[in-house]
């Protein structure tokens, strides 16, 4: 049997891997490790709008309060207001319900600490290893010892007072577009920026369940694009299904990715003296143009493997200030421990109200290389096989030596799916799209 815990908390399809037996497992085992020793501990529960979240999260407090914790329940809210107010409240942990991106059958659980981090991979190898001993060493108290669960509807009110303490400008005269993907972000994103004055533009905030990410947000962002344009914004925000993501797209529907968006916040932090170190940190998937860009700028790059808790932990060691993602999922540690899509385009906007320039001048600080990633769907024990197959081997090093120094090629397995992804950039779009289908097809020959 695989690691329990992927690379963003325990995934799966709702209902079949993530059943409501492992949901009421990991919320007695996860309120067990987090909170020992702490007297009637406290957890914060958070969940996105998806159909599965309310039979997770009923098994989950379920068992949270089995173990004597008390459970405040906050509701549809975005995965980083969790870990907000998990601090806020001074809670002993939190724990969100959401699968992120992913389509509607799937769900996820993830844990927070006390600060508001996610778990180091030992702390969720001890949580699963409580659970892989039947919950031998878990107490179940009984009486008044029991744990209760409290509703707190209003907590999504202190998360958009706080997002709006992170910028000191009003964004009045400016039209902005947002897509929320109808998830998470469907209450908070519009009050947000009619709050701070804009005046805002909205597509998919009417969830109902069951159309979570669904051609829509920062995954499908073509009808966000055309309706920016249409609406005249001067830009469009667009989130994913938990609201950890930000993409933009100009005033012309050109899209903005997170390379783009950090590299324009952290010329924007060096110039204000706040870009500790002058560094970016960086997955290896950011785009080279982001690498000259950067040199250009002064700002040094530092680059981790694929995952928002990989360039947390950099941060942290590193003492840097801003750090994340190609996909929108952007951390500044000067305001919260997690990625946070709101907080993301609450910067880029602030940035783009101060400049007085258009979105598509601020875009222009770098020049993307043209990059192809395809999928090859394996199963899950079979994620090695580009490492291990030897005509594989040749074929990747086969496409390397055909980019000689001009592009790269990247495989990797998904922490979150069945997939390997293939990843390739250089200078010539035809020639690249090639060489990704070639072994991305090889690939999943290989795994039938």
């Amino acid at each position: 049997m695989g690691r329990m815990f992927g690379t963003d908390g325990v995934r799966g399809i709702a209902n079949r891997e993530l059943t409501a037996e492992l949901a009421f497992k990991l919320g007695r085992a996860g309120a067990y490790v987090l909170t020992e020793g702490a007297h009637k501990p406290t957890i914060i529960v958070g969940k996105d709008t998806r159909i599965s979240g309310d039979m997770l999260e009923s098994a989950l407090v379920a068992g949270i309060m089995s173990v004597g914790a008390h459970a405040i329940c906050v509701g549809v809210v975005p995965t980083p207001a969790v870990a907000y107010l998990t601090r806020l409240y001074n809670a002993d942990a939190g724990v969100v319900i959401s699968a992120s991106h992913n389509p509607v059958e799937y769900n996820g659980i993830k844990f927070f600490n006390k600060d508001g981090y996610k778990l180091p991979d030992e702390v969720e190898d001890r949580i699963e290893e409580v659970i892989n001993n039947n919950l031998t060493e878990v107490p179940s108290p009984i009486g008044e010892d029991l744990g209760v669960r409290e509703f707190k509807e209003d907590a999504i009110l202190d998360y958009i007072e706080f997002l709006k303490s992170t910028v000191d400008v009003d964004f009045k005269g400016l039209k902005i577009a947002l897509d929320c993907a109808e998830g998470a972000s469907y209450f908070a994103a519009p009050r947000l920026f009619k709050e701070l004055g804009a005046e805002v533009y909205v597509i998919h905030n009417n969830p109902n369940g069951k159309n979570i990410n669904k051609n829509c947000g920062s995954t499908h962002m073509e009808e966000l694009r055309k309706f920016t344009q249409e609406k005249g914004c001067d830009i469009g925000l667009a989130f994913d299904g938990d609201a950890d993501r930000c993409l933009a797209v100009d005033e012309n529907g050109n899209i903005v990715n997170g390379d783009f968006i950090m590299t324009i916040c952290a010329k924007d932090m060096k110039e204000k003296g706040k870009l500790d170190k002058d560094t970016l940190v960086v997955t290896v998937m950011s785009n080279l143009g982001l690498d000259i860009a950067c040199k250009r700028e002064g700002i040094n790059t530092v680059k981790t493997k694929v995952g928002d808790r990989y360039v947390l932990e950099e941060m942290l060691k590193g003492g840097y200030k801003i750090g994340g993602e190609q996909s929108g999922h952007i951390i500044f540690l000067d305001y919260n421990t997690t990625g946070d899509g709101l907080l993301t385009a609450l910067q880029l906007v602030s940035v783009l109200k101060k400049s007085g320039k258009k979105m598509s001048e601020l875009a222009s600080i770098m020049k993307e290389l043209p990059q192809v990633l395809i999928n090859a769907k394996v199963a899950n024990d079979k994620k090695d096989v580009y490492l291990k197959d030897e005509e594989i081997v040749k074929e990747i090093e086969k496409a390397e030596a055909e980019l000689n120094g001009s592009g790269r090629v990247l495989i990797r397995p998904s922490g979150t799916e069945p997939l390997v992804r293939v990843m390739i950039e250089g200078e010539d779009l035809d020639k690249i799209t090639n060489m990704a289908r070639k072994i991305a097809e090889l690939i999943e020959k290989k795994c039938r």
